[in-house]
């Protein structure tokens, strides 16, 4: 990651960060196909060290040498061609996501300058969060790649009422997966919401090892999360555009909630999230329920901020039994 030899992100090539990503990725990827699953005998037999590819295997299955698959596995990424990599691609049988991340890595390492950094604080246009409000009935948020939630509607900001708890701004759903103890509640399960949201970072720092907020989340949560530092040493990548969610709401119990995203247009790294759940089914009557609840608690929330002075009925009741006394 960025700041490997040098914590403070002075005098350093940041493109050493981008080498050592290929090395890592490259590796872990070669670690995970077998000579039988690649097609080849498995020469070495019961001698064999490794239970992946050699570097030598992937040069062979990619046309290409060696010694060149070996320097470019080294980080050496100038001018690589796109027949090299979708040779490597192949050979390591990656996926669209996996693939995009190798190409993401080597243009990062063959740059010559650095790439212009991307604002420190992202913002949502008003438009967007027009588009959130009109979603009444649709739990809705703006996502950035690192996790956070940039916006929201209003339901959307009841179903993720735990996240929100955590007073730090904006609330980061990494963090919340990985460092607070009610995640494995909320999220029924919560070992594929962990990898799928390693595998978001892991995606979304190969696209810029530049941003230092991306870069200090990761130490974060390297630091503090064993869970963490395990998946995400395994270099998995991962692009979720649509799934189901099971979560576990404090108020309204279980919900299975379809998502889906929708990549906005302030560039690749902020989405429009949205979860729906199937008509007249049990998820819907929770969505319902939720609406509700949370419409009260505004309410609830209102009348406090106001300092309402307007006696309830109860209230005149009393005052009318204690005039007649």
């Amino acid at each position: 990651m960025a700041g490997r030899k040098d914590p403070s992100g002075t005098n350093r090539d940041v493109r050493d960060d981008f080498r050592a990503e290929i090395r890592e990725f490259l590796g872990t990827r070669r670690a995970k196909v077998t000579p039988e699953q690649a097609g080849l005998p498995p020469y070495g037999g019961e001698r064999r060290r490794v239970t992946g590819l050699r570097r030598e295997e992937v040069a062979l299955l990619a046309g290409i040498s060696s010694e060149y698959y070996t320097r470019l596995e080294r980080g050496n990424a100038t001018g690589v061609s796109e027949s090299v990599i979708e040779g490597i691609a192949q050979a390591l049988q990656l996926d669209e996501a996996e693939r995009i991340h190798l190409l993401h890595l080597l243009r990062g390492a063959g740059a010559t300058r650095p790439p212009r950094r991307r604002p420190a604080q992202q913002r949502v246009r008003p438009a967007v969060q027009r588009v959130l409000d009109s979603m009444t009935g649709t739990p809705a948020f703006v996502l950035s790649g690192r996790g956070d939630i940039l916006a929201d509607n209003h339901l959307g900001r009841a179903l993720f009422s735990p996240v929100y708890a955590d007073p730090a701004r904006p609330p980061n759903n990494a963090r919340f997966v990985f460092l607070d103890p009610q995640a494995t509640e909320f999220f029924r399960e919560w070992d594929k919401v962990a990898g799928d949201t390693v595998a978001m970072l892991r995606a979304e720092a190969g696209r810029d090892l530049h941003d230092r907020r991306l870069m200090d989340l990761i130490g974060e949560l390297s630091t503090r999360s064993e869970d963490f530092r395990h998946s995400w040493a395994a270099h998995n990548v991962r692009i979720h555009t649509t799934g189901v969610k099971l979560l576990h709401h404090p108020v309204v119990g279980d919900l299975d909630l379809p998502f889906e995203t929708f990549p906005l247009g302030d560039g690749p790294s902020q989405f429009l999230l949205a979860y729906t759940a199937e008509p007249d089914s049990p998820s819907q009557d929770a969505l319902n329920l939720l609406a509700s609840w949370a419409a009260a608690n505004d309410d609830i929330e209102r009348s406090a901020t106001n300092g309402d002075c307007e006696p309830t009925d109860s209230t005149e009741s009393a005052d009318s039994a204690d005039s007649s006394d």
